[in-house]
């Protein structure tokens, strides 16, 4: 299958991931940033902007390191010397973000609290509220069905929805099937499923029956001009990817006000929709990724094949979950 020429002013394939991984490769983080330090533990689990850190209203059971170098950095304090140190983690962030909460400090947090992330590089069970996530810099995760059917000639087409006017981030554009971060305690399975019924109206004997786990994306993003809160926040990602065949006579529909409607679309309706700008990012880069699985995409037909493949499983600055 070989591509048609583009036009010129649509997009690229690496420039789609460019919009998701576009923290630099060749800086050295301790230059520009603070790094978060957890109790009994020397390594970092996340990245700081240095007006955060100015902002932030830390509280005693945070220790800030002004230090140039590799020990700048925002340390968390175990006030339980030991004897439940996540517990002392986890009260120090959630006292933390209620006096943002109640100051309205940060945009990103929008005056709300969110359900608990973890921090899955830690090497106990510690969580912070989703909203806050960024602004610490810690790996994110979500999981991500795209979901597909074949008419009567083969011919694959794809449902794809679009986000509803009041989110948050990208609103009015065009998304992966289903999507969801993955809540504190939960598994990608239990996310998709959750979320498949939320999103889609998909019921979960059904997901559960034909839903496949096809692989992880790991990029970093920074958020640009076109992110509603703080700008240059880093966040490490981490996206657990399914495929889900659907019978023909089962149709996605909305069940909660966060989609609009869902689409019917050929793989080449939806690659014009990616190169011309309309897809939110991640859901870019896990079609992209649907689309080389499937050998839509290849090294005969795309330029950039190995640096699209790179980009969508960069190697993480922070310790990976288990």
């Amino acid at each position: 299958m070989r591509s048609k020429a583009r036009d010129p002013n649509e997009g690229t394939y690496l420039s789609l991931l460019e919009g998701c991984d576009n923290f630099p490769y060749d800086i050295v983080p301790t230059d520009s940033y603070y790094q978060l330090f957890l109790p009994n533990d020397d390594q970092p689990h996340g990245y700081l902007l240095p007006e955060t850190v100015e902002k932030m209203p830390w509280t005693k059971r945070f220790l800030v390191d002004h230090t140039k170098g590799k020990n700048r950095g925002v340390h968390v304090i175990d006030t339980s010397e030991g004897e439940d140190t996540a517990g002392a983690v986890n009260e120090a962030f959630s006292q933390l973000i209620d006096k943002c909460i109640e100051q309205d400090l940060f945009h990103i947090i929008d005056k709300k609290h969110s359900e608990p992330f973890s921090i899955v590089s830690a090497q106990y069970p510690v969580h912070m509220e989703r909203f806050a996530s960024a602004l610490f810099g810690i790996t994110s995760r979500g999981a991500y069905i795209t979901a597909y059917t074949r008419t009567s000639d083969g011919t694959m087409k794809l449902w794809i929805p679009r986000r509803a006017a009041h989110l948050y981030t990208s609103p009015g554009m065009l998304d992966s099937t289903v999507a969801g971060g993955i809540k504190a305690g939960d598994s990608p399975l239990d996310t998709i499923v959750h979320e498949a019924d939320e999103e889609a109206s998909l019921p979960e004997a059904l997901v559960r029956e034909r839903v496949r786990s096809v692989g992880v994306l790991t990029y970093i993003s920074v958020t640009g001009a076109d992110f509603p809160g703080e700008k240059g926040l880093v966040v490490p990602d981490i996206i657990y990817v399914h495929d889900l065949e659907l019978p023909g006579d089962v149709v996605p529909r909305p069940n909660d006000d966060e989609v609009e409607q869902f689409y019917c679309m050929t793989v080449g309706e939806v690659q014009k929709a990616l190169l011309g700008g309309e897809f939110k990012p991640d859901s870019a880069a896990v079609l992209i990724d649907f689309f080389i699985r499937h050998g839509i995409m290849t090294a005969d037909n795309e330029k950039d094949f190995i640096e699209i493949n790179t980009r969508l499983h960069r190697r993480l600055p922070f310790r990976l979950p288990r």
